[in-house]
This record gives C-alpha cells, structure tokens and sequence, in this order.
C-alpha cells in the first residue's frame, strides 16, 4: 500500500496566510516561518494556494513561495493564478517541485497537455473539484498529470476507485478542532480515506490549522501502517539484527558517518545501537547511543542543531551506516560546521579538484575583494567602474569564446570559458546573487 504523506496547506494572501479559501482570518503573518514550523512539526511536504487578486499581488506571492521553497527541505506543491504555460514555469522556477491546473477552470484544462509535454508530466498536479469533473477529465489526467488534489472530501475513496493516478485528499477543519483538538472521530474518518491504496496523502485545512495535528495525525496512521517516515522508494535491505555489530567494550553498536546530503561535507562520525537506528528510522532525526553518557539522544536535543535523515546506506561489509542528513545549525558541539576541522596532513596537488569548491574559492575572493579593496586589483577595478563596466567585459567575453570555438585548438575555449566565468563571478558578487542559488536553480531544470 502506498505510503501517505502529510501536506500541510498554506493559503496566500497579500503576502499573508489565511486559514482558507473563503476563511480571510489571519492564521500567520509570516508564511515563510510557518512553513518551516510545519516541517519541524513532520510535514512531509507544504502545498501553496496562491489566492492574489491580480497580477501585482500574484508577482509577490511568488516571491513568498520562493522564499518557502529555500527555507525548507520538503516538497512543495504550487498552483493559484495558472493563466497560460509561462505560469506553470513561474512556480517551477521559483522551486516548487510541481504546478497545479485548476480544473475548475476550462482554460487550465485546455493547457494541460501543452504544459505537460514542456515541463514533463512529474512537475504537474491538478486540482480536481469533484467527482463528475474527475471522470469527465480522466484520461486527459492520466495522460498528461503525475497527481490529483482532490476537492471534495466526503467522496474521496469514490475517487480512487476512479483513476489510477495517485491522489491528496484535501481535508476540511472546523472550529471544534482548534479548540479541542482532532476528534477522535475525525481521526477515523483520516484512517478510513487513507486505506485507499492510490491515497498518497492528504492536505488541507485540518492539518494546517494547528501544528499538533501533524504529529496526532501522524501517529494515528502509524498506528494502522499507514505511514512511515521511509520515502515510497526506500527499500530496507537490511534490518538491525543483519548488522555486524563491535565486539569490543562498546558491544552491540554501529559507527554513522554522517554527510551533509547537498555538499557530500562529511559532518561527524557517531554510533548507534538498536534504539536509536530504530528510533531514526522512525521519527526521520538522527539518534545516536553516547558511549561517554551510556544512553541514547537525539542529535539536536539541546542545541536545537537537529539532523533530519535524507537517506541511510550500509557498507559492503554491513558494519558501517553511512547518513545523509540535512544539518540544522552547525554538526560540531566546538561550533564548528563539521567536526572535521582540524587538518593533520594535506598534499598540495593541481588535480582532482572539486569543481563547486573552486567556483566557491574564487567567488569568496572577489568577495572579500569587494568589502576589502586592495591597491592594483583588477576585480576591484571592475567593482570601482561599475555595473555597465562589468556587463561590457561579459559581453566581450561571451564573444570571445564564440570565437575560439571555431579555432581548431580546444584550449582556446578553455582560457576564454574561464575567464568568462570569473567575470560572470564579478557580476554575481555585484548583484549579491550565490553558487548555492544558481546550482539549486539548476537542479530544478
């Protein structure tokens, strides 16, 4: 049975969340906090209805929907003011990692397989009021859509039953429920659409309006099997009892390596024992087992410097984990970002360089360039003339790669392609644009 996934929905509105649709009560004055609260609270994913009153409010709310898609490590789904394909392409590029047609809307329809066939059916949703407009449509969803958001609540398990396609439910609040918390009887009703073998998950206001919904909700399906914090494409090779364990006076324990999952930086080196590899896999944090302590903890507990597992391999050997985590703060209790920091021997070599860290190495230098002149520097000649200067010598640049790609001799393209990356550096420094943000942009292409 498919795995169910908890979306929390934010509603936005001039810049705000609101608590629905037809509901103008101010839920949170800062979307993009609210966000990261959802994903500390367990959310799987952060759904975004864009509800601007015209194109204006629309530019700013996807801004804001940028700005949530940085601040968080989950998926986000976007859809709201989709008029034509350049919209779909709007919240892709502003990170989300799929776009909703409106269904309700015959010209949303229309584009369907325009969008799908340019952006690719896996970065599409589509937003399906009912159950006669889900029929009616069903083969254009299936040809075209990767998922449905469905409308309508109470007929949900109809709609299953109806397509193949996976589907998020969007779950209704009421008044009771943020004053009392989710009633049991709201809670069956949760389990009883989750059997649903294409229910993938669900969203709405019953998730977003009190951030301990999450959790109860949460435990409620593990409670069935329903949800677990392992992706639908985990596969658990191996349990606890297939690891070879040390056999010396820590007995019963697996050393971690732990690596940061965008960088590959390797953080800390830890151990567990069966509790805590349980209890990661369970509640998606890292816990380990202290040896100096003699117990188990959380990473994060009292630091607030948490490890959310991205993904968890064994080695050859099955004596060894190794973890790619997203690290929250710093790894190091030293305050360093890795514990990693102290350089016992390092040979100088001309080969074998990480690209990313010698773009990152010379960007750091024209930055410090920039904040401390120094006499005689070229970079800060071109800092000094300014924007125009900088724009000229890129467009110089740009050509005279054109040029050497038509010699012969391949390391002419080599020199003029470098140079045209440091002052296309020089530029990205002037307009405070990161190699983070443009190689997390090139990631969504």
């Amino acid at each position: 049975m498919m795995n169910k996934r908890l979306l929390p929905c934010i509603f936005l509105f001039n810049k705000i969340a609101i608590r629905s649709y037809d509901d103008t009560r101010v839920l949170s004055t800062d979307p993009v906090d609210l966000a990261r609260q959802y994903v500390d609270k367990g959310a799987d994913g952060i759904l975004i209805m864009d509800l601007s009153a015209d194109d204006h409010e629309h530019d700013e709310a996807l801004d804001m929907i940028k700005a949530i898609c940085e601040a968080v490590s989950v998926p986000v789904y976007g859809a709201g003011n989709v008029k034509r394909s350049e919209d779909i392409k709007k919240l892709l590029y502003a990170g989300c990692t799929k776009a909703g047609l409106n269904y309700s809307k015959p010209d949303n329809i229309a584009l369907t397989e325009e969008v799908s066939k340019r952006f690719g059916e896996d970065k599409l949703f589509a937003s399906v009021a009912n159950l006669v407009s889900l029929i009616e449509n069903k083969k254009l969803l299936e040809d075209y859509v990767s998922e449905i958001l469905f409308m309508t609540y109470t007929s949900v398990t109809d709609a299953c039953k109806a397509i193949k396609l996976p589907i998020i439910a969007l779950i209704p609040d009421d008044d009771a429920v943020d004053d009392n918390g989710i009633p049991d009887e709201e809670l069956k009703k949760i389990v009883k659409i989750c059997k649903s073998d294409n229910l993938a998950g669900i969203s709405g206001d019953v998730i977003g309006h009190d951030l301990a919904n999450i959790e109860a909700i949460k435990n409620k399906l593990k409670e069935k099997g329903l949800y677990t914090e392992l992706s639908d494409s985990a596969v658990m090779v191996n349990s606890w009892a297939d690891l070879k364990k040390i056999t010396d006076a820590t007995d019963g324990l697996v050393p971690v390596v732990v690596q940061d999952y965008k960088s590959d930086e390797v953080l800390m080196v830890a151990y567990m024992n069966e509790e805590a590899y349980n209890e990661t896999l369970k509640t998606g944090r890292m816990h380990y087992y202290s040896r100096s302590r003699h117990k188990q903890w959380e990473k994060g507990e009292e630091s607030g410097h948490f490890q959310n597992l991205k993904s968890l391999y064994v080695d050859c050997d099955k004596d060894t984990l190794l973890a790619k985590v997203e690290q929250i703060g710093v790894a190091c209790h030293t305050g360093n970002r890795s514990c990693f920091y102290t350089n016992i021997y390092e040979k100088e070599t001309a080969r074998g360089a990480n690209p990313l860290k010698v773009f990152t190495d010379v960007m750091d230098v024209i930055l410090d360039r920039k904040v401390n002149p120094k006499e005689g520097s070229y970079t800060n000649y071109l800092f000094d003339k300014g924007l125009d200067k900088i724009l000229k010598k890129l467009g110089e640049e740009a050509t005279e790669i054109v040029i050497a790609a038509k010699n012969p001799n391949p390391n002419e393209v080599k020199y003029e392609i470098s140079d045209f990356l440091y002052h296309m550096m020089v530029l990205m420094a002037e307009r405070g644009i990161t190699w983070d943000e443009i190689t997390e942009e090139l990631a969504k292409r």
